[in-house]
């Protein structure tokens, strides 16, 4: 299989069915399992994957204090993960009222794979994005440089 080069993916980004089967585990607990994500695809990222809102998890959620803006989506808002006795500050985003051209994602589930106990696509473990902001997925079906790596600053 080629990997994809992100610095092929389109701007604006786009949003496309995953056929990949994903998991997720947090404090010993399983947010999601199963397939039937989205993801979305912007130059010199790895893909952010987005969990249908009806098999994540949502009893470890709950609302954070805060939001972002992102000029193609919209409104974010946060949740923490708690699990036992412990929480995770905002690791969980969803856009309630999306733009119009990610409107298929509205009320579903993205995160930051680095703060979970681990990400796995078809199997295989994924390694988090470079830099705090970002919630991509790299496996080695993407081929990078990927924005936030500070060995390419250019794209930081």
């Amino acid at each position: 299989m080629t990997a994809e080069k992100v610095a092929d993916y389109p701007r604006p980004p786009r949003l496309e069915v995953s056929p990949d089967h994903v998991l997720v585990r947090v404090g010993g607990d399983v947010l999601f399992d199963g397939v039937g994500c989205m993801r979305v695809l912007e130059t010199f990222h790895p893909p952010t994957f987005y969990l249908p809102a009806a098999s994540t998890n949502q009893k470890l959620l709950i609302p954070a204090a805060g939001r972002s803006f992102c000029e193609w989506k919209g409104v974010a808002d946060y949740f923490d993960v708690l699990v036992g006795e412990q929480r995770i500050h905002r690791a969980v985003w969803r856009y309630s009222f999306p733009t119009e051209s990610f409107q298929a994602i509205a009320g579903w589930f993205a995160l930051y794979p680095g703060l979970m106990d681990g990400c796995w696509l078809n199997g295989e473990q994924v390694t988090a994005q470079p830099g705090g902001f970002y919630g991509g997925w790299i496996s080695s079906a993407v081929e990078g440089p990927f924005k936030g790596d500070p060995r390419h600053p250019e794209l930081i």
